[in-house]
């Protein structure tokens, strides 16, 4: 399975890096810095909603509804115009819901890492998230996932699956950073600024993934 990193890489990922740049006003070399951290955090937070059964049943109806993957079928489309505020409204509820209220903390450690302001980090994140949940609905189609106790694997294929190993290590060394192979307490770790605090606290920065109304 190919995993959200080599994504990037593929023709689809470069429609998305360019269209989020333009969008945003940023370089297409920032914008791929700030996804290739962003969208492995937010896949990692939705694994771990994912193995809750509120969590799993509120993401499988959003990839069966809204985010079925047909987003990408007119991404030339989405952006040619500029991208709506429904779509913008659209990605900041959802990062609120991986979130929470720690949203604005990641958005914070990422501007840090790439060098951008967290406000165009936010405004990428906002861009990008409804069409990275547009990719799972469409994996979720491709693998016949239709079940919310498939979610997890599939996430976990997702995230697991970069072939590149230089971009794995990549990825790793932002999100695991003791080593101990939890990128998941890593993120938590990275988003509350202590890795001391890494394991209390996980269920209120990381719950409630669509489960919340």
């Amino acid at each position: 399975m190919s995993g959200i990193l080599d994504l990037l890489n593929s023709d689809l990922g470069k429609t998305i890096i360019s269209g989020v740049s333009n969008e945003t006003n940023q370089p297409q070399s920032k914008t791929q810095d700030v996804l290739t951290m962003a969208l492995p955090v937010l896949m990692a937070a939705m694994k771990r909603n994912a193995a809750t059964p509120q969590g799993a049943e509120g993401l499988m109806s959003a990839l069966n509804s809204k985010h079925d993957g047909s987003i990408l079928d007119n991404l030339g489309g989405l952006f040619s115009g500029g991208v709506g505020n429904d779509v913008m409204e659209d990605g900041n509820k959802i990062l609120g819901h991986v979130l929470g209220g720690k949203q604005q903390n990641v958005q914070m450690a990422i501007s840090q890492k790439s060098g951008i302001d967290a406000n165009s980090v936010a405004q990428i994140l906002k861009v990008a998230a409804p069409i990275l949940l547009g990719v799972l609905g469409n994996q979720a189609k491709k693998q016949h996932v239709n079940s919310p106790s498939g979610l997890e694997g599939l996430l976990g294929g997702m995230l697991g699956g970069n072939s590149n190993k230089n971009e794995q290590s990549f990825l790793e060394s932002i999100l695991d950073a003791d080593g101990d192979g939890s990128v998941i307490d890593d993120v938590a770790g990275m988003v509350l600024g202590s890795g001391n605090q890494k394991k209390g606290g996980l269920g209120g920065l990381l719950g409630g993934l669509f489960g919340r109304k």
